[in-house]
């Protein structure tokens, strides 16, 4: 009998990743979507579950490329699970799904937190109080470890006990270091917050990671004036890669689609504003990528520009042990996202704000925002 040749593990990746990629189309067409919620109510409930993520990521000092695993488990899970109630039944709130895909995905990517210190941020960041004591005593604290530790199976069974996933962060941090800019800063701090932005969205139903990380590299080079030299075989880099650019321009779209409007906000300097360009356009090489540089150890530097002047992200990227930073809150996104909880909790007023806590309180023992 002959054995088959061996596959790559990018290859193996990429394939099972295809059952968790879905049109845009589809995404109106989810559980929750045919139960009746309006599309934006659900994308606002996926939104407020991300910023849970990301907030009890924050308060765990969780590296970003494992938070960036929860939200796509997060995604994936709400594309088979329904959050709205019918025939009696209660189904899980939108921080409860989102607590367990944390727990998940530390177990996953190895970056292991005690269960105990993850119930309480879950506790404080669901509350809004960063300062709430919380010991193993209390109602809140039994009530969060058991939605966590029960609720564990239910997403296993409904995610096809799929937790590989293939982080857009290592992938981007891969291209930088083939195309020899890995000391350019500005083009660098503009890609990685394009990933801390996308994390935020269901850009990762939408496309692969492979290309989300070449698209954020694509918006960080345009918005630098990079060019990288084609290949040995006279290939462009996306090319080079075995992606079509045009995947690359669908997701810089959407991405844009998204922030682009608050990207033009005065006093903001961001890659999203002029990102967007047709599908089909034909880029100049001088625009894009195609100008030929002779092979050099040192980054080429488009334009003479060097420091951190806006492309993105202007905080640096804290180093992890892959090298890659762990970006916490490095983007437009979760920077707007700051904003405008601050501006709505302002206006909410104490008197909502206590009411929600109470009903929340009385369900599920968490704020809702």
């Amino acid at each position: 009998m002959s054995q088959e040749p061996s596959r790559d593990p990018n290859d193996v990746l990429a394939e099972a990743e295809k059952q968790w990629l879905f049109s845009e189309d589809e995404l109106l067409r989810v559980p929750s979507i045919v139960d009746g919620m309006t599309a934006e109510e659900e994308r606002q409930l996926r939104s407020k579950g991300m910023h849970f993520i990301t907030q009890v990521g924050i308060m765990l000092k969780i590296p970003q490329t494992t938070l960036s695993t929860a939200a796509v488990l997060f995604n994936r899970f709400l594309m088979r699970y329904s959050l709205v109630p019918k025939d009696g039944h209660k189904p899980l709130h939108h921080y409860q799904v989102a607590a367990t895909t944390i727990f998940l995905a530390t177990k996953a990517e190895e970056h292991c937190r005690k269960l105990r210190d993850l119930v309480i941020a879950c506790c404080r960041v669901a509350q809004k109080n960063p300062s709430l004591q919380v010991d193993e005593q209390t109602k809140d604290f039994w009530r969060w470890r058991d939605t966590i530790l029960l609720n564990e199976d239910v997403l296993l069974e409904l995610l096809c006990f799929d937790l590989t996933i293939d982080s857009p962060y290592k992938l981007l941090y891969d291209m930088i270091k083939l195309h020899n800019v890995h000391h350019h800063k500005k083009l660098r701090d503009a890609a990685w917050g394009f990933l801390n932005d996308a994390a935020t969205t269901q850009l990762c139903l939408l496309q692969p990671a492979r290309v989300i990380a070449a698209a954020a590299l694509y918006a960080g080079a345009k918005s630098t004036g990079e060019v990288f030299a084609d290949d040995e075989l006279g290939r462009p880099w996306w090319a080079a890669h075995k992606l079509s650019l045009v995947d690359i321009k669908r997701a810089c779209n959407y991405m844009a689609d998204n922030f682009e409007a608050s990207a033009q906000r005065p006093g903001t300097d961001s890659i999203y504003v002029g990102l967007r360009t047709p599908l089909h356009s034909d880029d100049s090489p001088a625009k894009m990528t195609l100008r030929r540089v002779q092979e050099s150890t040192s980054p080429v530097w488009a334009g003479g520009g060097s420091g951190s002047e806006a492309g993105g992200a202007t905080k640096r990227p804290r180093s992890d042990e892959n090298g890659i930073g762990n970006g916490h809150n490095d983007g437009l996104a979760s920077k707007r996202s700051r904003t405008d909880e601050g501006a709505e909790s302002s206006q909410s007023g104490n008197h909502e704000a206590g009411a929600e806590a109470e009903e929340a309180g009385s369900e599920e023992g968490e704020v809702d925002e």
